[in-house]
């Protein structure tokens, strides 16, 4: 009777897990859709993009779309720019909001409790409401129309990776620290030694969801950005849409578009492993 059971829930947990599959290969049809239909879209011609039925695939797929971009817009320069920004902000940022972090999960510092929750309502001011002091300051400087606007004020951290990783650091024994630094070893070096390894997949995660908020940003750029050649590649890439849109380029946008999904699939790849370890970690403590 007992084996009899067995393979029932064996067979109920097989059936269970197949819906489970099948759910999840169709989520994940419904996401990768939209891509694939992108990069269908850039080889196509002008006259397939609109066709009626809809054509899938093109007969013959015009590669030379990707080709064609580089000289037909300021694709490279938006690259540069885009990588100059996103680069820079995320690396620097990121080691300020972990150093900041752990100041403010297992330093003694006075009103620590108070600093961190001006820093937290920081969140609570839209981005619009100082969007027009901001662009007057900088005005005022001579930062209008350079990518200084864009950089410097976030290499002193993100509030958002701050908070995540001092919760991540309450979980780290204080008595750890102190025994560290009775041996003699600093701030720094306890920071650099036995916090890093310990934070380093909360970093990641934290890094490819601020590289990606940096890269798509559109708003900031096309506020502080007016010559072309410095514009960042969303902007160029609305700038397409302006231009070529009037005379039905679809694919040359598309293109471009579906180029700009790179980077972000290469820092996904890069750091998937630390993302994977930090949602088990995660869950771990939980």
């Amino acid at each position: 009777m007992s084996r009899r059971n067995s393979m029932g829930v064996a067979a109920q947990n097989r059936l269970v897990n197949g819906l489970v599959l099948a759910v999840l290969i169709l989520g994940a049809v419904v996401m990768i859709a939209p891509l694939l239909w992108m990069f269908t879209t850039a080889i196509k011609t002008k006259v397939e993009v609109f066709a009626l039925p809809p054509v899938w695939f093109p007969d013959v797929p015009q590669w030379d779309t990707f080709t064609r971009m580089w000289s037909e817009a300021p694709i490279l320069s938006g690259f540069r720019n885009s990588i100059i920004v996103a680069g820079t902000v995320t690396v620097v940022g990121s080691i300020t909001s972990s150093l900041a972090a752990f100041a403010l999960a297992k330093l003694r510092l006075p009103f620590k409790n108070a600093i961190f929750l001006g820093l937290l309502s920081g969140l609570m001011i839209p981005f619009p409401t100082i969007m027009i002091p901001q662009f007057v300051m900088f005005a005022k400087i001579g930062w209008v129309d350079t990518l200084l606007p864009l950089i410097v004020p976030l290499l002193f951290g993100n509030i958002i990776m701050i908070f995540f990783l001092r919760q991540y650091l309450e979980s780290v024994p204080d008595s750890i620290v102190e025994a560290a630094k009775i041996d003699g070893a600093s701030y720094l070096q306890i920071f650099r030694v036995m916090i890093l390894p310990m934070i380093r997949p909360a970093i990641a995660a934290q890094f490819i969801l601020w590289f990606m908020a940096i890269w798509n940003d559109y708003l900031a750029p096309i506020l502080y950005l007016n010559t072309e050649s410095r514009q960042t590649l969303q902007v160029v890439i609305a700038n397409l849409n302006v231009e070529f849109a009037t005379q039905r380029d679809y694919p040359l946008i598309m293109g471009a578009s579906f180029v700009a999904l790179l980077p972000i699939l290469v820092v996904f790849l890069i750091f998937q492993r630390q993302i994977i370890e930090s949602v088990a970690l995660t869950g771990t403590k939980g």
